[in-house]
């Protein structure tokens, strides 16, 4: 069996979160959804489930971060600059922030980092291995 990464978040609007993971690339898979949780694919191996706030706590006691806190930045591989920036972009247009830390630019890197609606921390890097300086 391949290995695969599930991410699972505790979202307010199942509906908004589902349409603002959609307009940044994911993928949906209705077969694994319901009322109380989605199945969002990024790809063959990565994929988030947001889950309402009611279908979290069944899962755990542990209490659901404020949206202004950062537990653990999520990140995702775009194949070009551009690519990066739509979605950034994306993000800021269906209800995340955009550029919510300083934009990071290191010639063979570049990412920028948002939030979600409910605060999840993302970063879309592009990075291209082949100038990168040696000892980085």
């Amino acid at each position: 069996m391949a290995r695969t990464i599930t991410i699972s978040l505790p979202v307010a609007d199942l509906q908004a979160s589902k349409a603002f993971y959609s307009a940044l690339g994911f993928a949906s898979n209705p077969r694994c959804s319901d009322e109380t949780a989605a199945f969002m694919a990024w790809s063959e191996s990565i994929n988030v489930v947001l889950l309402t706030h009611a279908k979290w706590r069944s899962f755990t006691t542990r209490a659901i971060p404020p949206k202004t806190s950062s537990e653990v930045a999520l990140n995702v591989s775009c194949d070009s600059r551009a690519e990066v920036d739509a979605m950034n972009r994306s993000a800021r247009e269906n209800g995340g922030t955009a550029d919510i830390n300083p934009v990071q630019d290191h010639g063979f890197m570049y990412g920028r980092d948002f939030a979600d609606p409910d605060g999840h921390v993302w970063g879309a890097v592009w990075m291209d291995e082949s100038t990168m300086p040696s000892g980085q």
